[in-house]
């Protein structure tokens, strides 16, 4: 699907597999498709720890895998051991140690998080090893497909794709027209 310069695109759904962090009736939702191995999304990162500052109760947050593993070969990986975290409630934790060092996402390296994390080391092994949360990585990608995205990073504001560049000011001015469309 392409667009049109002008044309939106809505986000489908929430799902329930969907990681967010912030209030339920937050004025404002960014939703990001990320890969833990893009540079773009590295950056983008430090740019929405901002937000988050900036806009307080009035932001929350959505991650979804958008693990490019063509281009990005840890990608996957990484998105799973971000799930495995999550299943032992650490998705959060996982999530920034994954951004915060892009150029160490092979399998001793998550692991070496898991431990710096207190996860279950045997479980967190276990699922990693059994690729347990690899179809549901897929799956959020294929969504991504669904919604328009098709690199990364794929941010929406308030359902709404945003086409701009993904640095503080620009989002700013994504989210401010959506509080303006309110």
């Amino acid at each position: 699907m392409t667009l049109n310069s002008g044309e939106s695109l809505e986000l489908l759904p929430l799902v329930e597999t969907d990681h967010i962090r912030g209030r339920e009736d937050a004025a404002l939702t960014l939703v990001e498709f990320g890969d833990y191995e893009c540079p773009g999304c590295g950056d983008t990162y430090w740019h929405i720890l901002k937000l988050e500052d900036t806009y307080g109760d009035r932001f929350r947050f959505v991650f979804r895998h958008y693990a490019f593993a063509k281009k990005h070969p840890h990608a996957e990986l990484a998105a799973q051991a971000a799930e495995a975290a999550n299943a032992q409630g650490k998705f959060w934790e996982m999530h920034d140690l994954l951004f915060r060092d892009q150029n160490n996402l092979k399998y001793a390296d998550l692991l070496a998080r898991a431990n710096k994390l207190n996860l279950d080391r045997q479980l967190f092994e276990r699922d990693m090893k059994s690729e347990k949360y690899l179809d549901q990585v897929r799956a959020s990608f294929r969504s991504g497909v669904q919604n328009g995205v098709y690199g990364t990073p794929g941010i929406f504001v308030n359902g709404v794709r945003h086409n701009g560049e993904t640095d503080f000011d620009a989002m700013q001015r994504a989210l401010e027209n959506a509080l303006d469309a309110q």
